[in-house]
Parts: C-alpha cells; structure tokens; sequence
C-alpha cells in the first residue's frame, strides 16, 4: 500500500499493530520519536506526505487554523470499542486511500464523517 501514516503518540499501539500487520506504510511517534511536540509531528507527516492518524482532538484545530495540507484521521472511542474502531478505520484507509489527503476524518463508533480541509 502506498499510502504512508504518521501515527501519533496518542494512538493505542493495538490500532498501530494492526495496521502494520495489514499492510500499511506506518510511523510510529511512539516507537521512533516518543515525546515530540505536537509541531514536530505534523512536521514529519508532512516531509512523508503521510496522512496524521490521531486521538488528539487539537490536531484537527490546529490544521484547520494553520491551513496546513495534510490528511488527518481523528479517531473517537471508548477503550473498549477499540475493535470496532480498528475495522472501521481500516475499511475506510483501504476504501478511500489517497482520497483521504486533504481530508479531515473522524471515525467513532457510530459513524464516519470525511470534511475537506
């Protein structure tokens, strides 16, 4: 898959597994760069050209409010709902692919919204 993804810190390393067992081209902020600022890893995902996958809410802001043009995927869920969030997001990587740049997504537990940036 050509698709690369920066994978935030924040990012239940089960989600991180199982995208790297899928098949993905993943970066991990944990296992390669844990403790950076939140600038720092929108930096790499933009020298990657690689969508940002994140649980931090601010990330979302902060693209918008800088006009960066990068794709975000904000992830929404109860701990126990990880599952389900994990088939959701792939199904929606695979689906959409490099559609998703650009894009602001958020995928919960009941839905999927793709928003232009």
């Amino acid at each position: 898959m050509s698709l690369k993804i920066v994978a935030d810190e924040n990012v239940d390393f089960r989600i991180v597994k199982r995208l790297k067992k899928q098949g993905f081209c993943i970066i991990s902020i944990l296992e390669r760069f844990k403790g950076i600022t939140d600038e720092e890893v929108l930096k790499i995902a933009i020298s990657e050209s690689a969508m940002l996958l994140t649980e931090d809410k601010d990330f979302g802001e902060w693209v918008f409010s800088h006009g960066k043009r990068i794709g975000v995927i904000l992830l929404r869920y109860k701990s126990e709902e990880v599952y389900e969030i994990m088939d959701s997001l792939i199904e929606v990587v695979k689906k959409y692919g490099e559609e998703l740049k650009n894009k602001f997504t958020v995928i919960t537990s009941k839905k999927i919204r793709i928003r232009t940036m």
